[in-house]
């Protein structure tokens, strides 16, 4: 954490207590460190203030070669809860041979113990926060996956209530679940609302999805038995549509038994799906199509225009396409972290023949593949 990540409360409250040394003759500086993990993950003491304010950049104390140097003109003062440190002072003042002023000295320790109450109360402050960001960022994701499911009710009812026909006794019940299910899709988007938080970057495998449990005795599964009920999905959607849907010409070998870890493909496979029908035309082709280097969702849309081609996969991005839809744009962003986590990758093409010959030439297709099958 930076300087720049504490509150502005906490900055200036250091400053006030730096300020108040201002009128003492005695002191050359006043610096107050705070503790944490550097890059390489080893402990620093990062400045968050300094009296006189000066536009000097301070360098943390380890690489310091000063500080190497003892000096009976410096002192530290630690800023600690409990046996935790959480920061120390350093005081310098004028050379002298003289004793420090006891008066002086109470001072900085009555100013060191004010720091840590309150550098302790930040450091609560920053924990909270970032569970409370956790905690909307699983909240928007599980609202995510479950509108998939959810659209597939929808869909599923609409098909049979155009097959049972309008004189059937069952109409009503088919018309109460759907009535059920665009009620439960407004609940979902108003919980959406209220999660809607900046999701932040990540390389730690924390922008998870939320997938269905599997049973702890299973050691593999089979990707083909996962992705075969979402493409049955989306066949009924296309169908109520009235657009053409192309499912896979045959299943590769390397589908049947995977890790239970590799299982996130589906959900994979479900967001482009999502994805395909979300923003293509409404007449516009999709289909699905599984060879040894991967699997590939391609629709015969327009293609993504070239300066989105990239975005896309940023959370919260929606081209121009799905700008007036709802959502949450998350969808892309998550396949691919998943992707990469899987040690593959998600890529854009916007000739889904390059992929494999016999799909359109133009279009969008989402290409995932696993480094090794």
């Amino acid at each position: 954490m930076t300087s720049t990540q504490y509150s502005e409360r906490f900055l200036n409250f250091v400053q006030q207590q730096l300020m108040s040394f201002q009128a003492d003759q005695e002191l050359e500086h006043v610096v107050v460190y705070v503790a944490r993990s550097g890059e390489s993950g080893s402990p620093t003491l990062e400045v968050v203030g300094q009296w006189p304010k000066s536009e000097k950049f301070l360098q943390p104390v380890e690489t310091d070669t000063a500080l190497r140097t003892p000096s009976s003109n410096r002192r530290w003062y630690p800023l600690q809860e409990g046996s935790i440190l959480l920061g120390v002072i350093r005081a310098e003042r004028f050379a002298t041979e003289e004793e420090w002023r006891e008066s002086l000295d109470q001072r900085l320790q009555s100013m060191s113990i004010l720091m840590a109450n309150s550098l302790a109360s930040e450091l609560d402050r920053k924990r909270l926060l970032d569970q409370l960001d956790d905690q909307k960022e699983q909240i928007s994701l599980m609202v995510h996956q479950l509108r998939n499911p959810l659209a597939a009710l929808g869909t599923y009812a609409k098909l049979l209530l155009r097959k049972i026909g309008p004189e059937s006794e069952n109409e009503n019940l088919v018309k109460g679940l759907m009535n059920e299910q665009a009620q439960v899709n407004k609940y979902l988007s108003a919980l959406d609302q209220l999660s809607q938080v900046k999701l932040p970057q990540a390389d730690d495998g924390s922008n998870r999805l939320l997938l269905p449990p599997l049973l702890p005795s299973e050691t593999c599964i089979s990707v083909k038995s996962l992705i075969e009920p979402l493409i049955e999905r989306a066949k009924a959607r296309a169908i109520l549509q009235g657009r053409k849907w192309y499912g896979p010409s045959k299943w590769p070998l390397w589908m049947e038994a995977k890790s239970i870890s590799e299982g996130v493909i589906a959900e994979i496979v479900a967001n482009l799906l999502e994805n395909a029908f979300r923003y293509s035309p409404p007449k516009a082709s999709i289909g699905i199509e599984v060879i040894v280097e991967g699997i590939c969702v391609w629709d015969e849309g327009t293609p993504i225009k070239e300066e989105e081609r990239e975005k896309i996969f940023q959370k919260g991005f929606r081209g121009e396409s799905g700008s007036k839809m709802s959502g949450s744009g998350i969808g892309l962003a998550l396949a691919r972290d998943l992707a990469r986590q899987l040690g593959g990758d998600l890529q854009l093409l916007v000739d889904p023949s390059q992929f494999k010959n016999s799909l359109p030439e133009s279009g969008n297709a989402f290409v995932f593949n696993l480094e090794s099958k």
